[in-house]
């Protein structure tokens, strides 16, 4: 795919052109619940898609619970960022793939990182093991596939 290839090469130009090889989009990391306000949290994700729209980025949330985890992944379709591949894996279902517009991603990945800490273990009094829900974007070449 040459969008695919562009994006590959942009991202490759760019990480070299920064002063300390550190590409830009390297500190997109939250785990949820975060303590940032809402107009945070929406400047994080507007920051997210602008970078899977011109690097080759993927986002993904990994939600934990007891017993099971899930990963949707977020992956620009287009070189213009209206349409997004969004993966999702759980690990009882397998994967599931679609095609969503920006505007999806944006309330999905808005909703999540304000979330409250409610997993089923929580509301039954028991302490959920294991790691915090997280948000992060990382190069598409990293990203986990079926």
């Amino acid at each position: 795919m040459a969008s695919e290839q562009r994006r590959r090469e942009r991202a490759v130009d760019h990480a070299a052109s920064t002063l300390d090889g550190h590409a830009p989009w390297a500190d997109l990391e939250v785990v949820v619940p975060t303590d940032r306000d809402h107009a945070s949290v929406v400047a994080l994700v507007e920051c997210a898609l602008v970078e899977l729209t011109h690097e080759a980025v993927g986002a993904v949330f990994v939600s934990r619970q007891v017993g099971r985890s899930t990963r949707t992944q977020y992956v620009a379709a287009d070189d213009v960022g209206e349409q997004f591949q969004k993966r999702h894996f759980d690990d009882r279902l397998g994967w599931h793939e679609t095609t969503v517009p920006r505007g999806t991603v944006r309330d999905e990945l808005i909703a999540q990182l304000t979330q409250s800490p409610s997993t089923t273990a929580e509301q039954l009094g028991e302490r959920a093991a294991g790691e915090p829900d997280t948000f992060v974007v990382k190069p598409v070449r990293d990203l986990r596939t079926p």
